[in-house]
């Protein structure tokens, strides 16, 4: 047994019935090299028995503590049911990556269900050109992005030889609820001999704030006054997904040619894209975006499990007009951001999280996504994460493309989330019901932002074509 962190909790107490914390993982699989070897739901099942045993968050079940007397607590090692868990499903034809995109959306739009492990994996078929699709679908109170992809490492072999696997793993008894008590009871009391070391970890930060010759910007020291956009609204229960592979090489040869990082470049393209869609849906474009992007401050290659990463506020200055002063503006903006984030301490909203109390918690968290305005917060979060750098394999079969996208926040009806896969950075956009008719649009606007951003930096329009990929 062992207990959620606060931020995991917290994680865990903003799900409602309309918003849901699950993040998506997409993996293609080209299974053509099996030369006619047999790959099924029923083979996969036997994979994935093989490697419970080191896939840890898997075998995790949410235990409630009686009362809610403190946050809840993980039983490590449960029995797992792979024939709910993994589960079989069926693409509409052609098999494109339009009907794969459809699938994803409509598979995503159900809540887990919390009296089971916090995750689901779908066995994707009548995909065309003898693929097949992986969609893991995991509670975000399990793991953050960069817990995800050592997970998603460990699920596939990354090198010529095969991982060994294992007919059985380990499991334990559920706990008493005179244990949950008492557990928690003497957890409250280590909270409150840590209570003063978290008030100095602030006091810290504001000091530096204070004596640093940094100063905010005006969007950044007035974080809960995000302008009014299309997408933030009361959030709806329906989710629609789209992806969209650009060649890592062609974004790193922009980024280096205008000296910005590979996260500018996605900040930046983003910016040109979401400029399009403000013109479209709300007329205009003129004041700049508030994106929540997460920094880890945790970056262990062995660590499966937990949340250990902060949402760093960014401008995204859809009001500039000139793609080369987006990319400048972007690339400043999040200077500056890391930099106050840096000086008020990386740790500081997880520190605290730790204190809030589950029920108020839930609560708070049901009555925010019932109200019909914007989020008071942020705009909408954009997420890039580094993902594996060598072609993994799954069963004997070659994982061609990898895609992750993490949940809609309450009140805001887009998530756009980017991993790097070998060669290819792979885009994927998350919306309700209500914000875009086709998330296609905000996909496609990506790919037309960078083609802009490389026309205005001198550099060829004809983007490489990726021929693991999908077809656009």
């Amino acid at each position: 047994m062992k207990r959620l962190s606060g931020w995991d909790a917290v994680l865990l107490y903003s799900e409602t019935p309309t918003v849901h914390m699950h993040t998506l993982k997409l993996a293609v699989i080209d299974i053509s090299e099996l030369k006619g070897r047999q790959f099924g739901i029923d083979e996969f099942r036997q994979v994935i028995h093989g490697r419970l045993y080191k896939l840890d968050p898997f075998r995790y079940e949410l235990v409630d503590i009686p009362f809610k007397f403190h946050h809840p607590m993980w039983r490590e090692n449960c029995e797992v049911d792979l024939e709910y868990h993994v589960r079989s499903y069926r693409v509409a034809s052609p098999g494109g990556r339009r009907e794969l995109d459809a699938a994803i959306g409509e598979i995503a739009s159900t809540a887990l269900d919390r009296s089971r492990p916090l995750w689901e994996m779908y066995f994707i078929e009548g995909l065309a050109n003898g693929r097949i699709a992986v969609l893991g679908k995991i509670h975000h109170a399990l793991a953050d992005g960069v817990a995800s992809a050592n997970l998603l490492a460990r699920g596939m072999d990354l090198s010529a030889d095969p991982q060994a696997d294992r007919d059985s793993y380990a499991t334990d008894p559920p706990p008493e609820k005179p244990e949950l008590v008492r557990t928690a009871f003497f957890d409250h009391l280590r909270q409150i001999r840590r209570f003063p070391g978290v008030v100095q970890y602030t006091a810290q930060g504001l000091s530096r704030v204070r004596k640093s010759d940094k100063k905010l910007s005006p969007e950044l020291t007035r974080p809960f006054t995000p302008p009014p956009s299309f997408m933030n609204h009361r959030v709806d229960a329906q989710r629609k997904f789209a992806t969209a592979t650009l060649a890592l090489a062609d974004v790193k040869q922009t980024g280096k040619h205008l000296d910005v990082t590979i996260n500018d470049m996605v900040l930046a393209i983003s910016a040109g894209a979401l400029r399009e869609l403000s013109l479209k849906y709300d007329g205009h474009a003129d004041h700049p975006l508030l994106a929540s992007v997460p920094v880890s401050f945790d970056f262990s290659r062995e660590r499966l499990s937990g949340n250990y990463f902060t949402g760093v506020m960014m401008v995204v200055p859809i009001q500039l007009d000139d793609p080369l002063e987006r990319v400048r503006a972007v690339h400043d903006a999040a200077v500056d951001a890391k930099e106050t984030h840096h000086l008020m301490g990386p740790e500081l909203v997880s520190r605290w999280s730790a204190y809030f109390p589950p029920a108020p918690a839930e609560k708070l968290f049901h009555w925010l996504a019932e109200k019909d305005g914007q989020n008071k917060v942020l705009n909408l979060p954009i997420s890039n994460v580094p993902g594996p750098r060598e072609h993994g394999r799954v069963g004997g079969a070659l994982v061609t493309e990898i895609y992750s996208v993490g949940p809609l926040t309450t009140g805001s009806g887009l998530n756009i989330t980017v991993w790097s896969y070998v060669d290819q950075l792979n885009i994927s956009v998350l919306s309700d019901g209500a914000t875009l008719e086709d998330p296609h649009e905000l996909t496609d606007a990506m790919v037309a932002a960078f083609v802009e951003i490389r026309r205005a930096a001198g550099l060829s329009e004809e983007l490489t074509v990726v021929p693991s990929a999908m077809a656009q």
